[in-house]
């Protein structure tokens, strides 16, 4: 899944390009479903009942239409073996596209753990791909700064039970000024790819197992 708003020479889509094909030729039968929230984003979740399952919503019922694209977007998660999210940090958070689909598939009750259904999510992998314009690092000016990749953690990790790995590519904007810091990025950026190549062929073997 793709949030960044570049469609050529995007560095997310690139990594999270990388990961998709070493897990679809990892193993016969390996299939990756693309969805890119740029392309075709979607709405601002539109009705608050939408934030809990069906069984458990009190008040007004949402719309037919916004169920069921709620329920598009759920059971896609749900039946997928793995997860892959990359994106750009804009203005130190995520793309409103990707917070879009975070409103829409965070539901107790339903794939976030609550009596009625367990915990379906739990274990599941989950890959959390970050590009940084600038410095994010230790002792950087911007340490801390990214409120972006916390969120997805908590959202995905420890609200829905998924085995969450983050992998951050920082000074993506570094150009010929900044000689320094475009080595360092390009440096982050192949290191990236290289562990995303590995572990997508990771789990397209694991998936092959089951």
């Amino acid at each position: 899944m793709d949030a960044s708003a570049a469609v050529e020479g995007s560095r997310s889509r690139a990594l999270t390009a990388a990961l998709a094909r070493a897990f679809r030729e990892a193993a016969p039968g390996n299939t990756v479903v693309h969805r890119d929230l740029h392309a075709e984003p979607l709405p601002h979740l539109p009705h608050p009942g939408l934030h809990w399952a069906a069984p458990v919503r009190t008040g007004a019922a949402p719309d037919a239409a916004s169920a069921a694209l709620q329920d598009r977007l759920t059971a896609e998660l749900l039946g997928a073996d793995a997860l892959v999210v990359g994106f750009p940090l804009y203005n130190y958070s995520l793309p409103s596209s990707l917070k879009a689909w975070i409103d829409h598939v965070h539901v107790p009750g339903l794939t976030a753990p609550s009596a009625v259904s367990g915990t379906p999510l739990a274990g599941r992998a989950a890959v959390v791909v970050a590009t940084r314009g600038g410095d994010y690092g230790p002792g950087a000016p911007n340490e801390g700064r990214d409120l972006a990749t916390p969120v997805l953690e908590l959202v995905l990790g420890e609200e829905m039970g998924m085995a969450v790995t983050s992998v951050a590519v920082n000074l993506t904007l570094a150009g010929s000024d900044r000689p320094e810091q475009a080595r360092r990025s390009e440096r982050e950026y192949a290191e990236a790819l290289a562990a995303l190549r590995a572990l997508g062929g990771r789990l397209g073997r694991c998936r092959e197992k089951h």
